[in-house]
Order: structure tokens, then sequence, then C-alpha cells
């Protein structure tokens, strides 16, 4: 995973890391457990910092990662570009261009199928940088 640089002198994935822990619930447990798969699926992806939240992107934006009091939420900024088979979005239905993905206390994820939305997620920005 290459890491981005971030505003001051914190690396993003130093942010991200302090994020987790001060959430230091199921919400952070979540938040690492799709960086993982992130990482996992995208493995030269780019930690970065952005808005007060993680980001993740390889050649353009894959998602935000972002906790609120009641879920984790993935916001994929081009997911109505994205094929769902597996119905993971199932929150911003209603945005033109955005989809996301609300994690609830829980909430067990298809890992496989989450896997394959960001790898398509990653795919569908280098095509678009050619």
């Amino acid at each position: 995973m290459k890491k981005s640089a971030a505003s001051g002198d914190e690396a993003p994935s130093r942010l991200i890391d302090a994020r987790i822990a001060e959430l230091g619930d199921w919400r952070g447990e979540a938040l690492a457990h799709v960086r993982a798969l992130i990482a996992q699926a995208v493995p030269d992806v780019v930690e970065e910092w952005k808005w007060s939240v993680p980001v993740w992107s390889r050649d353009g934006l894959i998602c935000t990662g972002e906790a609120y009091k009641s879920a984790v939420k993935l916001t994929f900024p081009k997911g109505a570009a994205l094929e769902d088979p597996s119905g993971l979005f199932n929150a911003s239905l209603e945005g033109g261009v955005r989809r996301a993905i609300d994690i609830r206390q829980g909430d067990r994820m298809d890992e496989a199928a989450f896997i394959a939305l960001i790898r398509a997620a990653a795919a569908l920005n280098e095509a678009k940088t050619r």
C-alpha cells in the first residue's frame, strides 16, 4: 500500500490508525477491517487523509470511510457506474453518481463481493486515465 502526503506532518496511515483507535468500538473495528480488505483488493492503493476522513485512491478516488454514531459509511464517488450484483450499496442510492455502503453494528459483509467492488472502482479509474 502506498502512502500519500497529508496536510501537516503526519502520514495518512498514522492519521487513519489514530482515527481507528479514537473510535475504540465496533466502528473502529469495521473501519480497520474494510481498510485491510481494500489493501488486499488493490495492493498499490494510496491511503490519503482528506476532509478529515480516510480516503483510498488509485488513479482517482476509490472510496472514503466516514464513521458516524450508528454506521461506518464507505462512499464511492463513482459508485453509480459500478456493477453491484451482490447489492452491497445500501445508501446514497438516489445520488447522481455516488453510492455508499453503510455498515452497522453486527453487520456481516460479503468480503468477496466487497473486494470485487473495490477492484471494479480501481479499474474504472484506470480506464478513465487512458
